[in-house]
């Protein structure tokens, strides 16, 4: 699985580098088949697959959607093998993206209010897409700026709930989101499911919302999980007949 990269991000959403740039850095590094997989937008995926089609290296379209799961908690749902051109999802993605600047200025005001002035402002210099601005241009000010010494510490001191920096928000709902990414022909995938820190009862809940929504897959591979997290998550695909993305 070293060779499949299933989920990256460009500077179309939060990622640093262009389309093109990210997939001449995958084959640099002997991948096989990967897919771009922005935040809540598919930019990016015309210049990816152009690339990947120059670089010899299999391509699927994808995307990272945005959802607001029982209610309070954010998870990220993988949309694979996706066409972009699908007018439901294009709706739904675009709604999810509607939201985003008046979250990022709230957020900015906050900030402020406890002496980190310009912030919104700082956050769209960095930000290549005005449209999915979102915490990751936020943290990258603020380290640029000085304020705090990495990205890692941003966010546990001031972008994650209970922070001063932390603004909740209404993603698209779990259904929606696994409903565009049907709709669109693809395959709906549960991203990184070791970052949401939920026990085992809330992730078996999870699970089979997902499941009865129409998903079919979770991520096992990911730079989020652990050796420890990959036989866990190995071991739960299996349990529940979920498909294992990398």
């Amino acid at each position: 699985m070293s060779s499949i990269d299933l989920h990256f991000h460009s500077n179309a959403s939060d990622g640093a580098l262009a389309p093109a740039e990210v997939i001449a850095r995958a084959a640099e590094r002997e991948a096989t088949l990967v897919a771009l997989t922005d935040h809540d937008c598919t930019n990016g995926l015309a210049e990816a697959r152009a690339s990947a089609l120059e670089l010899g290296l299999g391509f699927l379209n994808g995307v990272e959607v945005s959802v607001t799961w029982s209610g309070k908690h954010t998870v990220h749902i993988v949309g694979l093998g996706i066409d972009p051109s699908n007018a439901v999802l294009a709706a739904g993605l675009q709604s999810i993206r509607d939201g985003r600047v008046n979250r990022a200025r709230e957020m900015g005001e906050s900030l402020a209010k406890i002496g980190i002035a310009g912030a919104f402002d700082g956050a769209m210099a960095v930000c290549d897409n005005p449209e999915m601005i979102g915490r990751t241009h936020f943290a990258r000010f603020l380290v640029a700026s000085g304020e705090v010494k990495d990205v890692r510490t941003v966010f546990r001191k001031y972008l994650t709930p209970g922070k001063p920096g932390y603004v909740p928000h209404q993603w698209a709902s779990l259904a929606d989101a696994v409903g565009w990414i049907c709709a669109a022909g693809g395959m709906a995938v549960i991203a990184h499911p070791g970052r949401y820190d939920f026990g085992r009862t809330l992730t078996e809940r999870l699970i089979l919302d997902f499941k009865d929504a129409g998903g079919e897959g979770i991520e096992v591979a990911s730079g989020s999980h652990s050796l420890d997290d990959r036989h866990k998550y190995a071991l739960i695909a299996q349990r529940y007949g979920l498909y294992a993305s990398a």
